[in-house]
C-alpha cells in the first residue's frame, strides 16, 4: 500500500493515532518522511509500517 503514496498526501500512522494527520513531505525508496500535526516530521520505514490513506 506504501507504493501508492506521493508527496502531498494525507495519512496516519496505524500504531501511533495520537501523532494525528499527517502529510507525506517525501518518498525514498523505502524512506518515508511525513510531517504529524501533533509530532512533527518523521522518517517511516516502509517495510516496516503501511501508513493508513486519510480521506479528508
Amino acid at each position: 500500500m506504501n507504493e501508492l503514496l506521493t508527496v502531498g498526501v494525507f495519512v496516519r500512522h496505524p500504531g501511533f493515532p495520537d501523532w494525528g494527520l499527517g502529510q507525506v513531505q517525501s518518498v525514498i525508496e523505502d524512506r518515508i518522511t511525513v510531517n504529524f500535526e501533533n509530532i512533527g516530521k518523521q522518517v517511516i520505514d516502509g517495510t516496516q509500517v503501511t501508513l493508513d490513506l486519510d480521506s479528508l
